[in-house]
């Protein structure tokens, strides 16, 4: 699964309006089920796909892989959630000298999506994969991203792989970048693998985080959150830190995604992620917040240095990781533009999207156009227009799965709350606007916002909860001191 964007990460894209900074989601009781039937109401969230999307599909899953070399001599794995089944990557890691070499197999989802047809279409509507706690929107129907596409272990798969030199240093290169058939000989899970464990998997992983704190690299990855039941009844809102292995499987998909960039900028084409430094009024917000959560941030140290330093499985980390998320906005896409050289703050480098074809709309594309300028196959008829358009396309996507991450965690917010009314709870001032103060409570992992003046960012207050409806998602506080 590909999470690394920066300070957005994501699944899932950016967060644009710098909110709740979602990761996932679970609600094994269904108690938001009322709620998020009127959420996938209103953001149109699709329950299934068309019957000519389906239909093309069931023709298309057979396509003998006629392009492609043979690589299933190689020792290929997966590394995802234990219970995923479109997997979106595989690898491969050797060593070659002091340098490591990744080859990374990315599932060649286009091979099964004719130019024009449905499935291209339905697709170009959706733009992103859309994880709610019941359940996925796939960008493409199951018999694809979950079958003939997915590269699970079963059988050979086509795929696109791209060869990642990576030095002692952590700074990598495209090497060379094909069509090949693949066979993955294990399905690895975050839940059980140590990095260790799988041959050159953490050295490869330490080797990019040297390379991101050389660069200055500020990526934020703040817990990922999930509702569950207490053991007197109620309901819980969860953090769970990102796992050792969870963090080795984002250093692929970063370096694959860095060198590609850099591949496709020196060539003069593709889509690129930018994102901006936070700026000196957000910095300010942002050294308020830590001061008020019991952080010594010395001025002298970079955002990046000190979050290196934070700790995001305590609740005082946690809410200076979401609150970074917040104040800093997130990436967008941008097509290639001559003179110009993208840059994505957060990671300090030249970066694109093209590690997750099956989830993101842009990627299949990306990685086409790459393939295309290595081997001098025939690339799209009018390239410039394709990524504009992509640009577009992709913004609105990630515009959209931002409002729907929010909204569900609201919902949860308000599920954990309820029955909680007239209650009292200490919370933290993160950033005043002109709707009046954001919080963060200080015991649990709730945002909330507080219409009252006279307070900054920092500040500790008293506020009392006033009403929580699981249902309308929607939560209500008033200060008290």
């Amino acid at each position: 699964m590909d999470r690394c964007d920066g300070y957005p990460g994501q699944p899932p894209g950016a967060d644009p309006a710098g909110t709740h900074a979602l990761k996932t989601l679970s609600d094994p009781d269904r108690l938001l089920g009322e709620g998020l039937a009127r959420l996938r109401a209103r953001y149109d969230v699709p329950s299934t796909f068309p019957p000519e999307v389906l239909a093309e599909a069931e023709r298309t899953q057979h396509r003998t892989p006629s392009a492609h070399g043979d690589w299933t001599d190689r020792t290929f794995l997966t590394l995802d959630p234990a219970a995923s089944t479109d997997l979106d990557q595989a690898f491969c890691i050797e060593p070659a000298g002091g340098d490591l070499v990744l080859h990374y197999a990315l599932a060649d989802i286009g091979w099964f999506v004719p130019q024009g047809g449905a499935i291209e279409a339905e697709a170009w509507r959706r733009g992103v994969t859309l994880y709610l706690p019941d359940g996925k929107a796939r960008l493409y129907p199951p018999a694809l991203s979950e079958g003939a596409a997915s590269l699970l272990p079963d059988a050979p798969r086509p795929a696109i792989v791209a060869t990642v030199r990576c030095d002692h240093d952590g700074k990598v290169a495209l090497e060379g970048i094909v069509r090949a058939v693949v066979h993955s000989r294990a399905k690895l899970g975050y839940e059980r693998v140590d990095p260790a464990e799988v041959p050159h998997l953490a050295d490869f992983a330490a080797r990019m985080q040297r390379c991101e704190e050389a660069r200055g690299a500020a990526r934020i990855d703040p817990p990922e959150q999930e509702l569950q039941r207490g053991p007197d009844g109620g309901y819980q809102l969860q953090l769970r830190p990102w796992s050792p292995a969870e963090n080795a499987n984002a250093a692929l998909s970063l370096a694959a995604n860095i060198a590609i960039a850099q591949a496709l900028h020196a060539a003069g084409a593709g889509l690129f992620r930018e994102m901006p430094a936070p700026d000196a009024r957000a910095l300010a917000r942002l050294r308020a917040t830590a001061l008020g959560l019991g952080f010594d941030w010395q001025e002298d140290v970079s955002l990046a240095a000190f979050e290196r330093t934070v700790d995001p499985r305590t609740p005082a980390g946690a809410a200076f990781q979401f609150a970074v998320r917040r104040i800093t906005g997130g990436a967008d896409y941008h097509p290639y533009r001559p003179g110009d050289r993208p840059w994505h703050a957060a990671l300090g480098a030249t970066y694109c999207h093209a590690t997750a074809p099956m989830r993101r709309l842009a990627d299949r594309y990306v990685l086409e156009t790459m393939l295309a300028l290595a081997t001098g196959a025939a690339r799209h008829e009018d390239e410039p227009a394709l990524f504009a358009r992509l640009a577009e396309t992709m913004n609105a996507a990630d515009a959209r799965e931002g409002a729907v991450e929010r909204a569900v965690l609201d919902l949860a917010e308000a599920a954990l709350l309820a029955g909680r009314e007239g209650e009292v709870f200490a919370a933290i001032v993160t950033e005043r606007d002109e709707r009046g103060a954001r919080l963060q409570l200080a015991e649990l992992p709730v945002l909330a916002r507080v219409d009252t003046r006279g307070v900054g960012s920092g500040e500790r207050v008293l506020v009392r909860l006033v009403a929580a409806d699981p249902v309308r998602g929607e939560t209500r506080f008033e200060r008290v001191r």
